[in-house]
């Protein structure tokens, strides 16, 4: 890949571009074998997985809002170990990076999911989602406190062979004590940002457009948002920043690398174009060539807030 201007290192990791889907928004990835050219895009980091299968959210599930989409799913997935038996074989034969998103609900929890995983083929690396209530600390998010985060981060890197990154909440006082707790406890990197905490209301039922109240938003609206934290995280940090939130063409993609992130994540535009991933890849292939960069690598952290 030394001759692809679009190659990056992510953690040690090789990726033919910064693209890489997201989670939650493109399943397991076999779901979309034959939407998108996996060879295209960088990664994928498959859908959420806890130690037991999870049912999720009543519905309805999915709000679409101005500029973007609330989604309650509630984490619904069919459990590490079945996703080892089950769909981890079919998502070898992609040709592209798969990351495996983890959560859990106390410390252990994150350390059993990754050592059902540990010894599984076909995976470069985790992404912790830390947006979790810890229901030994009366429900308050892992992502809410520094020590609490620290902790989870921690248990999880010392269990783990394969990279680790931490994807943080947006529903913070200060991304960058967020960013810096997570690269103390041995974050490999951090991505940045998951949905904002939201609510939709049908005014004329007086009750929330989502069957379990409040949901995350996502999508084009808060990509200013997730712009200005990404850039804080990286100031904040030496390990790499992925960036999230409303990327929906390539130029979204360049606007995050050069805020600082190293790669990027493409989520809510997934749902109306399934192909996303990949054609915001080409995308970003034809931004370097007009505007003259020899590499992707040119754009991180080129942001120039004064002249």
């Amino acid at each position: 890949m030394s001759d692809n201007p679009l190659a990056v290192t992510l953690c040690g990791i090789p990726l033919r571009n910064p693209v890489i889907a997201a989670s939650g928004t493109c399943g397991y990835g076999v779901e979309f074998e034959k939407l998108v050219n996996w060879g295209k895009v960088g990664g994928l980091v498959v859908k959420g997985l806890s130690k037991e299968p999870l049912a999720g959210n009543p519905p309805p599930r999915l709000w679409e809002t101005e500029g973007g989409m609330l989604n309650s799913v509630g984490l619904q997935n069919i459990g590490v170990r079945a996703f080892v038996r089950e769909k981890l074989p079919a998502l070898r034969r992609l040709d592209t990076q798969v990351f495996v998103n983890v959560f859990g609900y106390t410390e252990e929890d994150y350390v059993e999911v990754i050592r059902a995983l540990e010894d599984a083929e076909g995976i470069v690396g985790y992404e912790l989602n830390v947006s979790c209530p810890n229901t030994r600390r009366g429900g308050q998010y892992f992502s809410s406190d520094p020590g609490l985060l620290a902790a989870v981060v921690g248990a999880a890197v010392k269990a783990a062979s394969r990279p680790v990154i931490v994807k943080l909440s947006p529903n913070v006082a200060d991304i960058a004590e967020a960013a810096q707790a997570a690269e103390e406890a041995g974050a490999a990197a951090v991505s940045l940002v998951n949905t904002f905490r939201a609510l939709a209301i049908d005014a004329r039922t007086r009750r929330p457009r989502l069957g379990a109240g409040f949901g995350g938003l996502s999508g084009p609206a808060i990509k200013p948002l997730a712009l200005r934290m990404v850039w804080e995280a990286a100031q904040a940090v030496k390990i790499p920043v992925m960036g999230i939130g409303g990327i929906a063409t390539g130029e979204d993609a360049a606007e995050f690398l050069i805020a600082g992130a190293t790669a990027v994540e493409v989520g809510t535009a997934a749902f109306w174009d399934p192909a996303a991933p990949e054609r915001i890849a080409g995308e970003l292939g034809e931004f370097l060539r007009e505007t003259g960069c020899r590499s992707v690598a040119e754009l991180t952290g080129s942001l120039r807030l004064e002249d």
